[in-house]
């Protein structure tokens, strides 16, 4: 496993570059974002989405998020139409995960397996931010728990002691402070906020 030690606000180019590199090599790696530390892989690399499956004992109903760049992305992975368009655009870069409906672009593997959604994210973290710039392309992401803990590991060289042997890669930014995403689900003819976290979205029901 290569360890990564990157300056939370501002990342160094040279390190950013070798960890998107593994990325592209469909590796997986676990990397900050804007709640906390998290599994991310290329979209469609099978071998290292069987293995974050594995690691937090998953099955084939979870549905993982895609995070994107910017609104640019979305419209690739995501049918959005004006009126969630300028929602998202209000509510963007954030820690919100929006559920909506998934493309033909979206591998059957990644959508909910009946309502054929996917969770979209913009992340305002510099680091995550930084490596999509580098990928130029969305990161597949699932949040670090494992299946015999609740919470969610915040510590980076925790997180190295136990996972060593089963990713690939480690973005060490320094112990961060955890926070929960907040989801809205927008497949509906209001947005629907399924979980409250970081982000306040009240003013999407408005």
């Amino acid at each position: 496993m290569q360890v990564f030690y990157i300056h939370p606000d501002n990342p160094q180019p040279r390190l950013i570059a070798q960890a998107a590199e593994l990325l592209r090599k469909d590796q997986l790696i676990i990397y900050p974002t804007d709640t906390s530390y998290a599994f991310g892989c290329r979209l469609g690399a099978k071998e290292a989405l069987d293995k974050l499956k594995q690691i937090r004992a998953l099955d084939d109903k979870h549905q993982f998020t895609l995070l994107c760049r910017d609104l640019s992305e979305i419209a690739t992975y995501a049918t959005v139409d004006n009126a969630q368009y300028k929602q998202l655009k209000a509510h963007t870069p954030a820690p919100i995960t929006f559920i909506l409906n998934a493309t033909k672009d979206v591998p059957k593997k990644l959508a909910h397996p009946k309502k054929k959604t996917i969770g979209i994210r913009v992340p305002s973290n510099p680091i995550a931010q930084a490596l999509l710039e580098a990928m130029d392309e969305p990161i597949l992401t699932s949040s670090l728990i494992l299946p015999e803990r609740d919470d969610i590991l915040d510590d980076p060289f925790e997180i190295e002691e136990l996972l060593s042997n089963q990713i690939d890669g480690l973005i060490n930014a320094g112990i961060k402070t955890t926070k929960l995403t907040t989801i809205v689900d927008m497949t509906g003819g209001m947005p629907e906020i399924i979980r409250q976290g970081a982000a306040d979205v009240d003013s999407l029901l408005l």
